[in-house]
């Protein structure tokens, strides 16, 4: 209690001081322009130039954000706090490491803390005009809480947008052309901005942040290539080797680029909008994701690259643009870096550093020499995805050369228990890619998860079966020079004895002085109401139903 009043205490100051930088001219402080998309990866066609691998990014169009980033910086080595919606939205618009953000520290039954600052509304005091649309922090209570719980929500012209592949052909099924149906959708994301700058008052800067859910699940099955020309076959051989490279693995991710491709859409009618308006080069425009691919194996709700690693591209007025930066960021870095741009003092209890020095810079590669390493994690996605909602904890060290995974529970099922799905029997198909519960429910639902599903039993496909779904060891460890797509953990290997030791035990003191609950105290807290249904003491997660099942 007492440190609940300690931290209110210093939000209502942290208000007061913003309150009075409100008379900075606001000339001084640009706009700001937020386009954040749902389960969006490394996925643009501007990072195909910056791989040396063959890469999905080089089927993918995204000339939109391929021009901010010409006009910007793109970053390299972006990654979330967590692959999880609502904790990756907690630490973003905390600035806090997601375990320190209490019940925003999980996804189903999140409830924000209002005693934690948030950089939209401490913006809002300082004298923006704030605004959003569509997703900001969700599931949770109250909705979108962070930003103001939906008071300052900007979304009567329509959210036909948040599903695009759905909208688009449903309207061409009911004899519209695909021009006129992708129009209905585009004049919804006009209007939602077109309202929003119509209420700033003359020489108001303002912050708005757009974010469309169209890029995550569901979509229209041959959605890539009937709505976006995506030829499923452009990505044979550019697939990462742990997604099967098979007609059914390759079309969904066609799909999942042309979701990508609608959300590139958008942020060109915006930029349009601020050409037109004269307030292009008066605004900061970053756009970014909150983790990676949804339905595919390593991507949500883990922590390898396709997991955690994000497009992040920023575009700054009066800043030198073209350029490619490898500079390590936390996705929750945005925080101190909006209200640094706005001219705010940030909040004490941030885990995080402004990243405008790297912005406004001049140079490319290292700019920071500091910034060479970012900490990721999870608890918990899916509430019943184990029994008693456990969470499945996990800590990650992501530096240039490695990538170490501590999973503190490894007897539980990563992805959640198989539920239905023996050796023997599975829910069918059109079950599998629909119902994400019904089996192994930290994995959205889809025509992939469905597929490896059905080759379970299949030698020449098991290894990417449990790639997807099996249990892990307590340790992983990966030679990002040898192994960039994170296939061989070689955690148990003498030759890497030294590096794992050293990698275990940094991340355990940069874990100790963030005060993450997993490992300080009892490292219970994580285990216990109101985060899991469960008992510590009574409950021994090696003895679930799901576990005695396997």
């Amino acid at each position: 209690m007492f440190a609940r009043r300690v931290l209110i205490s210093t939000y209502l100051l942290v208000i007061a001081m913003v309150s009075s930088s409100a008379a900075l001219a606001a000339e001084s402080r640009p706009n700001i322009l937020f386009c954040f998309a749902d389960d969006w990866g490394r996925y643009a066609s501007a990072y195909a130039a910056v791989q040396s691998m063959p890469s999905p990014n080089q089927v993918v169009k995204t000339p939109n954000i391929d021009r901010v980033a010409r006009e910007g910086v793109l970053f390299k080595n972006a990654f979330v706090n967590a692959p999880s919606c609502t904790p990756c939205r907690s630490a973003l618009l905390s600035g806090r490491y997601f375990f320190n953000t209490g019940r925003g520290a999980i996804l189903v039954g999140a409830v924000w803390d209002s005693a934690i600052p948030s950089f939209p509304l401490l913006l809002k005091e300082s004298g923006y005009h704030i605004g959003e649309t569509w997703k900001v922090w969700s599931p949770g209570t109250p909705n979108d809480a962070p930003f103001g719980a939906g008071k300052y929500a900007y979304e009567k012209a329509g959210g036909l947008p948040n599903n695009f592949s759905e909208n688009v052909t449903k309207f061409v099924g009911e004899g519209q052309s695909l021009d006129v149906a992708k129009e209905k959708i585009f004049a919804q994301v006009r209007g939602n901005f077109d309202a929003f700058l119509a209420d700033r008052k003359a020489d108001q800067p303002w912050l708005y942040w757009f974010g469309p859910t169209t890029v995550h699940r569901t979509w229209v099955k041959g959605s890539g290539r009937a709505l976006w020309g995506i030829e499923p076959d452009s990505l044979k051989g550019k697939l990462p080797k742990f997604l099967p490279d098979v007609p059914e693995v390759r079309e969904d991710f066609a799909d999942y680029l042309g979701e990508i491709q609608a959300f590139d859409a958008y942020i060109g009618l915006l930029l349009q909008k601020l050409e037109e308006t004269n307030q292009l080069d008066r605004t900061m425009i970053v756009i970014s994701g909150d983790h990676g691919a949804p339905g595919f194996p390593g991507g949500k709700c883990n922590l390898y690259d396709f997991g955690i690693g994000v497009s992040l591209i920023a575009r700054y007025p009066g800043a030198k643009g073209g350029r490619v930066v490898d500079d390590f960021v936390n996705l929750m870095d945005l925080c101190p870096t909006f209200l640094d741009a706005g001219g705010v003092t940030p909040p004490a209890g941030l885990n995080s550093r402004s990243l405008l020095n790297v912005i406004r810079s001049e140079k490319s590669g290292l700019v920071d020499s500091s910034r060479t390493w970012t900490v990721a994690g999870r608890e918990r996605h899916v509430g019943n995805a184990r029994e008693n909602n456990l969470p499945y904890p996990q800590r990650a060290l992501r530096t240039q050369d490695f990538l170490y995974v501590r999973n503190f529970a490894p007897d539980r099922w990563p992805l959640g228990a198989p539920n239905e799905v023996t050796a023997e029997s599975a829910p069918s198909q059109q079950v599998l890619e629909f119902e994400t519960r019904v089996a192994f429910a930290d994995m959205d639902a889809g025509p992939t998860k469905a597929w490896l599903i059905a080759q379970r039993n299949n030698p020449e496909w098991k290894w990417h079966h449990d790639y997807a779904f099996g249990k892990r060891p307590a340790e992983e460890l990966y030679d990002l020079k040898n192994d960039p797509e994170q296939i061989k953990n070689v955690a148990n290997d003498p030759a890497y004895a030294t590096q794992r030791k050293e990698l275990a035990e940094r991340l355990m003191k940069v874990l100790t002085e963030a005060g993450d609950p997993r490992v300080t105290g009892d490292g219970q807290t994580f285990e216990r109401p109101p985060f899991t249904t469960a008992d510590p003491a009574r409950d021994k997660p090696a003895k679930t139903k799901a576990n005695k099942a396997q």
